[in-house]
């Protein structure tokens, strides 16, 4: 798996701006961290977000989403959005926020 380097760096740019903000490549994904905590990711072309679980179910409903699977098993509080759904600044920047504020509610690491 690769990860498209200008979704990465429109993420960055929104991460940024947060303190206690990291990234790590992790199984061929870019991961972001808040506080030691995952928050979101790049992967392929999609976006990766952590969120609570019925934010989860919630944002399934949401065009252009769907369960994020690694290795064939659906990953819990994780789904992905598709590059289409996010192509436009202000959609990057609110499921980012989304998986900023989640991963804000857990105690850092």
């Amino acid at each position: 798996m690769a990860f498209d380097d200008g979704l990465a760096t429109r993420v960055r740019e929104i991460v940024g701006e947060r303190s206690g903000c990291s990234e790590k490549r992790m199984f061929g994904s870019l991961v972001f961290f808040l506080d030691g905590n995952m928050a979101c990711g790049v992967q392929d072309d999609g976006l990766l977000v952590r969120l609570a679980p019925a934010d989860r179910e919630a944002g399934l409903g949401e065009p252009g989403t769907r369960p994020f699977e690694l290795t064939g098993r659906p990953m819990r509080n994780w789904l992905v959005v598709d590059a289409a759904a996010v192509a436009e600044d202000a959609d990057l920047r609110r499921w980012v926020g989304r998986g900023l504020a989640f991963a804000g509610t857990l105690p850092p690491k």
